[in-house]
């Protein structure tokens, strides 16, 4: 079986893209829309994954460790879960066993769910990152991919962080401590 590659959509949804979103990175969310709509649909057309880890929390839990830090987000069965701007159409016209979406609970998209094995058993052995947010969600992503011996590609152009010093930080931290490739 030869190896294959896959692209992690990370969080990009209209909780942190959207203006009006809960968490929003804003501007440099949305401006990321090209760049990881052109990934999925080159990953598609290669034959290789496509996988949306997406947040999902519960409204009020009082045990999960982000309602103390963060306001409500990607709150299970809201409309700030949907996929943001041209991702949620292309994501419905093309989800099958190479395209799927998957909910996460914890920044990693690794962290209490299958996803390490589901790319195993399709001998994934490269993982392009983008999404949001760089210094959350995609940073541990990139840590847990790197402690588990994927090669790490972050495209720079598809990822957005909380602030730009934050982003640079995320980026150069990828790079230099985990040997991502960033492009």
């Amino acid at each position: 079986m030869e190896n294959k590659e896959a692209l992690l959509i990370i969080d990009y949804t209209y909780d942190f893209v959207d203006d009006h979103g809960s968490l929003t990175c804003g501007k440099a969310g949305q401006d990321c829309e090209p760049t990881i709509m052109k990934l999925a649909k080159q990953f598609v057309t290669d034959g290789n994954y496509v996988v949306l880890p997406t947040d999902c929390h519960h409204l009020n839990d009082p045990f999960h460790p982000e309602s103390k830090l963060f306001p409500p987000h990607n709150i299970e069965g809201t409309s700030g879960r949907d996929f943001y701007g041209e991702l949620k159409t292309w994501y419905e016209e093309n989800k099958s066993d190479k395209v799927w979406q998957m909910d996460k609970t914890r920044y990693s998209s690794f962290v209490g769910t299958n996803l390490d094995l589901d790319l195993r058993m399709r001998n994934v052995k490269t993982l392009h990152l983008v999404g949001v947010c760089t210094d959350i969600c995609v940073l541990q992503t990139a840590i847990y991919a790197y402690n588990l011996g994927y090669k790490v590609v972050v495209h720079q152009a598809g990822v957005a962080g909380t602030t730009p010093e934050n982003h640079r930080f995320a980026l150069e931290n990828m790079e230099n401590n985990l040997g991502a490739e960033i492009i």
